[in-house]
């Protein structure tokens, strides 16, 4: 099935570059492009497109405010196309809130246009089948101001496209008191840094940037860095973050494998969790930490804006249940709960 897309961006240069790494796939066709919102909003009601791409900054009307009229008058698949910098960065996360499917950098520092866009043609086709909708569920419930975790625990999630508004909704929901909680979600390494800062604002509990030797400690949220390394967690009686530079693992550096591979070694007890994304990333880590006797969620397909990742682990039996979003929350509070007993006990398979 042909996938067809408009390029908006109000640089000619970047039109060109955009749609010339989506025309070298057969399965993609662009439909046209259009230099601001004005002219774009014209384009998609003439030629319904499947896709649009989009830059942040442009005029008469910045990506963001247009990113909302669509969402809010004709939802429809959107991948944001900004600048690798701290603002942009910024921008493109609440592109990501706001309904953005994914989003990818321009070519900056060195970086070909063939290397920025290497792989936005697979995006752009993953976006074509999200499932799109504006973002207005309420966020994670309230937890009781009485609610413990009981001790050594460790919570590990996973995520890749549609994985900022699910990890909003996951963590939210977490009391300051929350267990050791780390992370990988697939993402430049500009933007890790910015949306564990936006986390942190959103989360009762302490949200950063992983860095080596960071200790696990209760109400602790440690999200893997962009590009460089893997995050791994040490084995010990005081687990600690690793940052491991290595190869692609799964296609990903960091790779969500690699985090789940080194909780399923721990001594600690573990919630092990996967959601929306592309590709397979995790799944294996998962089965790997669902082999060694942790709980095992997995973000049901209702609910993902990509049912790639979550899929792929369903399929090895590495998911115990399976959730929509909403739930995901309260179920790994209630599998880490001091006054649950669900946390020693495996429950059946969903």
């Amino acid at each position: 099935m042909t996938v067809t897309v408009l390029v908006v961006d109000d640089s000619p240069t970047m039109r060109g570059l955009i749609s010339a790494a989506l025309k070298r796939d057969p399965e993609i066709e662009v439909l046209g492009t259009a230099g601001d919102p004005l002219e774009a909003r014209d384009t998609i009601k003439r030629l319904n497109p499947d896709v649009i791409t989009l830059d942040v900054e442009m005029p008469n009307m910045n990506g963001l405010e247009f990113l909302e009229k669509i969402m809010r008058l004709r939802p429809m698949p959107v991948v944001m196309v900004s600048t690798l910098t701290q603002a942009g960065a910024e921008v493109t996360l609440a592109a990501l809130e706001l309904g953005a499917v994914d989003a990818v950098g321009k070519p900056s520092g060195g970086v070909t246009a063939i290397e920025a866009f290497a792989d936005l043609p697979q995006r752009v086709k993953a976006a074509a089948g999200a499932r799109v909708r504006p973002v207005s569920e309420a966020r994670g419930p309230t937890v009781d101001a009485a609610w413990r975790a009981r001790p050594d625990h460790v919570v590990a999630l996973g995520a890749s496209t549609g994985g900022v508004e699910a990890l909003i909704t996951v963590l939210s929901s977490f009391p300051a008191n929350c267990p050791p909680t780390v992370i990988t979600q697939h993402m430049p390494a500009t933007f890790t840094r910015s949306f564990a800062a936006r986390l942190d604002k959103l989360c009762a509990a302490s949200v950063k940037e992983a860095e080596d030797g960071d200790v696990l400690l209760p109400g602790r949220i440690f999200l893997a860095p962009g590009g460089e390394a893997h995050l791994e967690v040490s084995r010990g009686s005081s687990p600690r973050c690793r940052l491991r530079a290595a190869d692609t693992v799964s296609g990903h550096r960091p790779s969500v494998d690699v985090l789940f591979e080194s909780v399923a070694r721990l001594e600690q007890k573990a919630v092990g969790v996967i959601l929306t994304g592309m590709g397979r990333d995790g799944a294996q880590g998962l089965l790997a930490m669902r082999q060694a006797g942790a709980r095992t969620l997995g973000q049901d397909e209702a609910s993902s804006v990509v049912y790639g990742m979550p899929r792929a682990a369903q399929e090895i039996g590495a998911v115990e249940r399976q959730l929509p979003l909403g739930r995901i929350g309260s179920v790994i509070l209630d599998l880490v709960s001091a006054a649950s007993p669900a946390a020693s006990k495996p429950s059946e398979v969903h």
